[in-house]
């Protein structure tokens, strides 16, 4: 579970710095797909990741809007305002939190119970889907896109005990 979290985070500093190469005017403007362009989406992601945290924890969830932070200097802080809040809440994750339940009232009255492990690996795969949204955008724009490989990020070392001769 870590992993993947420090994985989309390397991935999402990455998108930031080629943000830095894009015009503002690109970073805004509507793209088919997605909740609108660059920007909105990193956004998204940052908030989509705290407010399922948030929701774990029994804490308010986040509800401002994109607004209100729609340059790429106030999206990159409120994901390191959030970091502060999501990283712990990661890196103590602990096998008897994936069943913990987690009631989800719908409106019709009833509620959905999911658990806990299934709802952070949504979080996990949510960012991933934007990313190859993102993806496909930055082609759109010209650019070559950050890459989603996950090898070579140094987020798993091999044990050099075991390592052949």
């Amino acid at each position: 579970m870590k992993t993947l979290f420090q994985y989309n985070w390397i991935v999402r500093e990455q998108w930031y710095q080629w943000c830095e190469e894009t015009t503002p005017e690109e970073l805004q403007r509507v793209r088919v797909g997605g909740v609108g362009g660059i920007l909105h989406t990193l956004f998204h992601i940052v908030d989509v990741e705290w407010s399922w945290i948030r929701v774990l924890q029994d804490k308010p969830d986040f509800q401002e809007d994109f607004e209100n932070y729609n340059t790429l200097e106030k999206v990159r802080n409120l994901d390191k305002e959030f970091k502060q809040d999501v990283e712990p809440f990661v890196n103590s994750w602990n096998a008897e939190m994936e069943t913990r339940p987690l009631d989800i009232p719908r409106l019709d009255g009833t509620v959905e119970i999911l658990a806990w492990g299934e709802v952070m690996r949504h979080v996990i795969a949510h960012e991933i889907h934007h990313v190859g949204q993102l993806s496909v955008w930055s082609r759109e724009v010209g650019k070559p896109p950050v890459s989603a490989n996950l090898i070579r990020k140094g987020l798993i070392q091999p044990n050099e005990t075991q390592l052949q001769d």
